[in-house]
């Protein structure tokens, strides 16, 4: 999709309604269809937060950023997210959380970046997180740089999650569960599941129509 095309449909898109639960969990694993709600009943999940950045290519198609994360003694290493994390006392707003973040792992400069919205909450279980999503904008190809945390930047054409045939499903072993299938999307290679894809699905929804 032409960036410029998709920076003139962002005043639409922020008066459309969010899929919500049922646009996250058709991508869901199925452990987390089945204890989600019962889980974010009972417990007290810590506040985190997230980017999904789009922004322009060298050849004007509008991207956005997937990081791959790096490989350490953690519940979701080696997995790909969005740049995002932990709401800290210092934070404004998860919003604040999600540009800092940003910032710290990938090398956004948060003035850049305009939030045109904010989308549905996913809980993630494994590691008790409530994580809010939040989408903006760059006007520009963002120079991305890498913290200690983040293994790789993956720039993501906006089309690709757009095509139906991203669907698709994978076998995986986490920290916490071996051999699981779950749904996920296929995207420049990657195999995108769990939490994020359960926010792209969110996304996708909300933009097929522009």
């Amino acid at each position: 999709m032409d960036f410029k095309d998709f920076k003139n449909s962002i005043s639409r898109l922020s008066e459309i309604a969010l899929g919500g639960l049922d646009a996250q969990f058709e991508l869901a694993p199925k452990y987390l269809q089945k204890y989600a709600q019962q889980l974010i009943d009972s417990k007290n999940a810590k506040k985190a937060a997230v980017l999904a950045l789009f922004y322009p290519n060298s050849q004007g198609e509008t991207c956005f950023l997937l990081t791959l994360r790096a490989d350490y003694n953690g519940t979701h290493a080696s997995q790909i997210s969005f740049p995002g994390g932990k709401f800290e006392s210092a934070d404004d707003s998860l919003q604040n959380t999600a540009l800092r973040e940003a910032h710290e792992e990938v090398g956004i400069e948060s003035d850049d970046v305009y939030i045109f919205k904010q989308m549905t909450d996913v809980f993630i279980p494994p590691s008790n997180f409530m994580v809010t999503p939040f989408l903006g904008v760059v006007n520009y190809t963002p120079i991305l740089t890498k913290n200690e945390e983040v293994e790789e930047n993956i720039a993501i054409l906006l089309e690709d999650l757009l095509n139906e045939n991203a669907f698709s499903t994978a076998t995986v072993t986490t920290s916490y569960a071996k051999s699981i299938l779950v749904p996920c999307f296929n995207l420049s290679n990657c195999v995108v599941w769990g939490a994020t894809a359960m926010m792209l699905n969110e996304i996708k929804m909300l933009l097929k129509d522009i």
